[in-house]
């Protein structure tokens, strides 16, 4: 079957979080699970020791429906298209992509919701799902794009042609793509940019988390 052989073709990560993310809605919709055990809680995870909630609230991107397929598959697209092409063969790295994405976007709730700055998202799939098309964005400078090809443009602007096309169809300006492009933009620039210009490295892969 076409499904069968389009799931054996995807990379390893891509396709573990993509299924990942499809079972947890799954059980949800199947009420085998409330969404209220999934969503992040620090007060909970405070006070109850509900830990869980660090990383179960990355694999919900609410219920079925377009706004799910949407999301969904532009995450698979963009980090399909990053594990195969600048991690090839770099499995652990690509993990820790993820990993620091993930830290960082935690690191980021927990402050809004401490000060109360603004209001701190519940899931933070969407933002992560950002953050990997961030860096698909900036590490293809030169990849030509094209919204329904109305206008063309290059891949770096990807992430702002987005936000625009969502307030142009109504929605709210929206805190999760912020916090997906700072979280893409740190990883970048320690990964990326910074190597380069000062000949140190901030940040790389732990040594454990390289296959061999």
């Amino acid at each position: 079957m076409f499904v069968d052989q389009w799931l054996k073709n995807l990379p390893i990560i891509t396709k573990t979080y993509m299924l990942a993310c499809i079972l947890t809605t799954l059980a949800v919709e199947m009420d085998l699970i409330s969404f209220l055990k999934l969503y992040l809680n620090f007060d909970l995870i405070y006070n109850k020791g509900e830990v869980w909630r660090l990383g179960t609230n990355f694999l919900f991107f609410g219920e079925f429906g377009l706004y799910y397929i949407f999301h969904m598959c532009f995450l698979v697209r963009h980090s399909r298209l990053l594990e195969e092409n600048s991690f090839r063969g770099r499995t652990g790295d690509f993990l820790f992509l993820y990993l620091f994405g993930a830290v960082i976007l935690l690191i980021l709730d927990w402050v809004f919701w401490y000060t109360s700055i603004v209001s701190n998202p519940m899931f933070l799939g969407q933002c992560l799902a950002f953050m990997v098309v961030y860096v698909w964005a900036r590490r293809n400078p030169h990849a030509r794009m094209s919204f329904l090809g109305i206008f063309t443009f290059n891949a770096p602007m990807l992430p702002y042609v987005i936000i625009g096309i969502e307030l142009l169809v109504g929605q709210s300006f929206s805190v999760f793509d912020l916090m997906g492009i700072f979280a893409g933009h740190l990883y970048y620039f320690l990964m990326d940019v910074y190597p380069v210009t000062s000949g140190r490295r901030l940040l790389k892969t732990p040594a454990f988390m390289y296959v061999e």
